[in-house]
Formats: structure tokens, C-alpha cells, sequence
């Protein structure tokens, strides 16, 4: 099956997954839905359910009196495999209004929503200029407001990535100015102007580069039920769950995961996890 998949031109295969996906979250797909989400004339809608059979005959039956195929029984992915969390990312997308419905091959939408994020002012035109300094490797001369400054102020500097820190999104570069790797959050670039050819690489961002891993568990002063329920929470094996993240984005992870502050700061239940290897932090070059 393998090699017969390899051969598949890409807009087959995306249909294909189309099937596979709708029959494992919807339990059903039909003519209609290929249809409607591709565009396919009857036959091609067809011939595509019959090319999928072909690849996975038991993975769906027809339902006559539904006139719709189902799941089957001894339903196996074969082209895309079951992920909760793109699941659940489709379904971010569309309450944060990034993705319109029409844009998720989700078919019955459950009732959603999330809580509401700020929505960030990044400048389209600033974005464009510091992605493409950084496929150019160049320098750019950029207006930015920093909080250490009342007003803002021109310096030059040479991004070689993005970052997001779970609410904002930040370019990582050399700055010039400060002769030190740092992040700026694109938000605070309000102009751009000059540009240079770099000589700085990125890898000699030592913090961006290099990856440390950050081990945690529940808070020990929870019951063993509880450590339980965090431990599933945070997909713990053994009571631990690793997470690997830059030594540069170290900061904002801890943040985000509610580590950033002394664990006896807060009941046990608020805390919920602790950091097991707190050695790994180390200082912060900015």
C-alpha cells in the first residue's frame, strides 16, 4: 500500500485524508461532502470514495438507509492519523476568528468558543520587512518603543527567527545596539527603514540554539488522586512529563506553565505542577 500511496498526486491524497478525517470525527462521509469541500463533480466524488475503499475496504460501509458511508468497525487510519490536538487547534482557530468555518474540514461543529486573547498590533508591513531580513540575512534598521525608554528610538538589528511566547510574538535577532541576542516584540517595531547585509550568524545565538529540557510533576502536596488527574493533564508518564524547550524561550515557558514564582506562593491546587529540575534554568542573557 505504501508504494501505491507514494504515487498519489497531492490533491488525490488531500481527499483521501479528507475521508479518513471525516469518518473518524464524524463517523460518516458521503458523495455531498467531497462535493462541497473540493468542488468534485459527482464522478470524481465517486471515484474518489471507491479509490479510498480500494486502499481501506474496511474502514467504511454503506449505509443504505442513511444513503451514507459509515465508519466501520474495524476502521485503521491509513493516511491521516487521529490528532486531538489539530482537533482542538481548528476549534481555536475558528473562536479566535483566524480560520473561518469554511476552512475546517470539521463538518458538526460543536458548541465552542475560548477565552478571548488580545488581539495583537503587529503591522503586516513590518512583519513582511523583518521575515524578509531574515531570509536575507540582513540587517534592518527598525523604530522601536521599549518600556526601559520613554520615547522610541532607531537602532539596527539582525533577526534570524520568530518566536511566540503564548500571547505574543517576538523576532529574535542581534541588536546592534546593545551588542547583545534579545527579543523584540513585533508589536513595538513602529517603523522600519534601513537595510544592510549581516555578518552576524545565527548560530552564534548560543540561547536560541541550544535546548534544554524542562521535567514536571505534580505538586506534592496534592492527594494521590489528584496527582493522578494533573498527571493526565499533562500527559505525565511516570509522574513526570519532559518538555523540551530553547534555553532562549525558557522565560516565557515557565511563565506560561505558572513555574515563573516560588511553588509555596500558592495553594497546591492553584500550583498543580512544580519545576523537578529547577538546575536547568540558569541565568538569562538579556
Amino acid at each position: 500500500m505504501d508504494s501505491e500511496k507514494s504515487e498519489l498526486r497531492w490533491g488525490v491524497e488531500q481527499r483521501l485524508e479528507f475521508i479518513e478525517f471525516r469518518l473518524f470525527w464524524e463517523g460518516r462521509v458521503n458523495r455531498s461532502d467531497l462535493m462541497e469541500q473540493f468542488g468534485l463533480s459527482v464522478n470524481q466524488a465517486s471515484a474518489d470514495l471507491n479509490r479510498y475503499i480500494g486502499f481501506a475496504p474496511d474502514n467504511m460501509v454503506y449505509d443504505k438507509s442513511a444513503r451514507t458511508y459509515v465508519r466501520g468497525p474495524e476502521y485503521s487510519a491509513h493516511f491521516l492519523k487521529p490528532d486531538a490536538s489539530r482537533y482542538l487547534a481548528q476549534l481555536r482557530s475558528l473562536a479566535d476568528g483566524i480560520m473561518d468555518s469554511d476552512d475546517t474540514w470539521i463538518a458538526g461543529l460543536p458548541s465552542y468558543d475560548a477565552a478571548p486573547t488580545p488581539t495583537r498590533g503587529v503591522n503586516p508591513i513590518t512583519l513582511r520587512s523583518v521575515v524578509g531580513a531574515i531570509r536575507r540575512s540582513e540587517v534592518i534598521e527598525v523604530k522601536y518603543q521599549s518600556l526601559s525608554r520613554p520615547e522610541p528610538s532607531w537602532r539596527w538589528i539582525a533577526p534570524h527567527a520568530i518566536g511566540f511566547d503564548g500571547f505574543r510574538w517576538h523576532t529574535r535577532a542581534f541588536c546592534k545596539t546593545d551588542e547583545v541576542f534579545k527579543d523584540f516584540l513585533l508589536s513595538r517595531i513602529l517603523q522600519t527603514r534601513g537595510v544592510e547585509d549581516s555578518e552576524v550568524a545565527d548560530a552564534a545565538d548560543a540561547d536560541w540554539q541550544q535546548h534544554v529540557t524542562l521535567e514536571i510533576g505534580p505538586h506534592p502536596e496534592l492527594s494521590e488522586n489528584q496527582k493522578k488527574v494533573i498527571a493526565l493533564d499533562y500527559g505525565m508518564q511516570g509522574g513526570t512529563a519532559k518538555i523540551s524547550v530553547r534555553r532562549a524561550l525558557i522565560y516565557y515557558a515557565l511563565k506560561r506553565l505558572g513555574l515563573d514564582t516560588d511553588p509555596a506562593a500558592r495553594q497546591p491546587k492553584d500550583q498543580q505542577i512544580i519545576l523537578l529540575n529547577p538546575g536547568v534554568i540558569g541565568p538569562r542573557n538579556e
